[in-house]
């Protein structure tokens, strides 16, 4: 497919000769969007027919490690094989996994389940980025992004409601199961309009370095999470986890620069734009959790909201998010991308900081109200670096550099929800335990003080990106090479 000329809507709409791949990568990207919303809601009503209420992090961080992992592998494959496949891939493992952690028996098979859904995430999310990536220019991903943030703006409602209806009137099994007519529907509809030609070449999977990156992640989250909690901090379980993931991730990195087609090419962390925009990323992945994963819990069992209340809290966030979206393209075509990340990631930082402010007088009311100016901050914060880092690069490279940045978000979110997980763990152990009001507020409280700590770094990674306008050098393939 070409890519078209102008950016007016008739050339990015449902009726140009591109709108059925658009329609059918809005469907994708719904899946994953109610999927990242949906569950936190549901989370008390798990635990009380499964049980085991300090496990239920692992929920999020097994599903974003998952994801995290995997993503350098599909990206790579999708340079060298080309996008459908991998994303038709993607949406089966994850209606797999759902069909699964739907029928889950207990916390640990439905944690189990749950790595199945995030190896379909790592393939179905940073596809259907990398096409819109390869079938738009940047001018016309201003509008584009309009239509992505639809979706997105629709999930937020949706993914809440339907997770707090569920719990609270159906089952929790049903945030899984509805899933299943929408992978359906997804992948029949790129199977049927997107079509490419790709110059297939031999390629060699990096094994040893995905192997190396799943142990070294693996044991640095298990350290975090069980760490003060199944064992003690100072421990030889505690102690040997860290130290594992320490050596695994230090030999990975020796074994990238040596591999030939590595799954994540640290080569291009040495180009300034893409290092900063990962480094953003890392940081909206950690903000984004902090708030999804631990603002229902608090809600639910500081104040005894209902979940489809709690869930109306969070979907402010989401809601904030898809609207920043939809004119950060106008925004960054005028003032360029950084100063677009910049504006964003201030906002998000206010609200972070207002929040950690009211932790200790929960409110459902002030709660959504500064979940909103969070999420508004990161839709003028995630896109406009993400597109910043496609732009740079040419098709060959577009995939790795876009698995790249959502690699790095689902590792921010994942070793964020982990050390988050670990202070309220810690601070609800030390407490009182998991009912006691004064104990949930205090350990709610200092997450929050960590995701605003979390949304600083991110600010100060914006202020690494390259100045200027969108056609400056910087922002065109082979001008960010140093």
């Amino acid at each position: 497919m070409d890519t078209g000329e102008g950016i007016g809507h008739a050339t990015v709409g449902f009726g140009s000769e591109r709108g059925p791949v658009l329609a059918a990568l809005m469907l994708t990207t719904g899946l994953i969007a109610i999927d990242a919303t949906i569950l936190a809601t549901a989370v008390p009503s798990v635990v009380a027919e499964l049980g085991e209420f300090d496990q239920f992090p692992w929920l999020f961080s097994v599903y974003l490690l998952a994801q995290a992992v995997s993503v350098p592998i599909y990206s790579k494959l999708a340079d060298t094989i080309g996008r459908k496949p991998v994303v038709l891939t993607g949406i089966g493992l994850f209606l797999l996994g759902s069909i699964l952690a739907g029928v889950a028996w207990n916390m640990t098979a439905l944690i189990v389940f749950r790595v199945v859904q995030g190896l379909g995430a790592g393939a179905a999310a940073p596809m259907a980025m990398t096409i819109i990536g390869d079938l738009y220019t940047v001018e016309e991903r201003a509008l584009v992004q309009g239509y992505l943030a639809s979706v997105w703006a629709v999930a937020s409602v949706v993914g809440p409601a339907l997770g707090g209806v569920f719990s609270q009137f159906v089952s929790w099994r049903w945030i899984f199961f509805v899933n299943i007519p929408l992978c359906l529907i997804a992948a029949w509809a790129l199977a049927r309009s997107f079509h490419e030609t790709v110059q297939s070449r031999r390629h060699r999977i990096d094994v040893a370095g995905a192997a190396l990156l799943t142990v070294g992640l693996t044991a640095l989250i298990l350290g975090l999470l069980e760490g003060g909690n199944a064992w003690a901090w100072a421990s030889w379980p505690s102690l040997a986890s860290f130290a594992v993931g320490a050596v695994a991730l230090t030999v990975f990195v020796a074994v990238e620069r040596r591999a030939a087609e590595p799954i994540l090419d640290l080569s291009l962390l040495g180009r300034p734009l893409i290092r900063s925009t990962t480094l953003v990323s890392l940081g909206v992945g950690a903000l984004l959790i902090g708030i999804t994963s631990f603002v229902p819990p608090y809600l639910q069992n500081a104040l005894g909201a209902a979940p489809l209340v709690a869930g109306a809290a969070v979907s402010a966030l989401t809601l904030g998010w898809p609207l920043a979206a939809s004119t950060a393209g106008r925004v960054y075509l005028r003032h360029g991308f950084r100063t677009t990340v910049l504006v964003g990631s201030s906002i998000a930082l206010a609200g972070a900081l207002a929040l950690a402010l009211i932790g200790p007088t929960p409110n459902v009311v002030a709660v959504g109200a500064v979940a909103f100016v969070i999420g508004f901050g990161l839709g003028w914060t995630a896109a406009p670096s993400l597109i910043a880092a496609q732009a740079s690069v040419e098709w060959s490279e577009r995939g790795v550099v876009t698995g790249i940045n959502v690699f790095a978000r689902s590792a921010g979110s994942a070793v964020g929800v982990a050390v988050l997980g670990a202070i309220a763990n810690h601070l609800i152990v030390a407490g009182q335990g998991e009912h006691d009001y004064a104990t949930i507020v205090d350990a709610s409280t200092w997450v929050f003080r960590a995701v605003a700590v979390a949304a600083a770094l991110t600010l100060l990674a914006g202020l690494r990106m390259p100045p200027g306008a969108v056609d400056d050098s910087a922002f065109s393939p082979g001008g960010n090479a140093t």
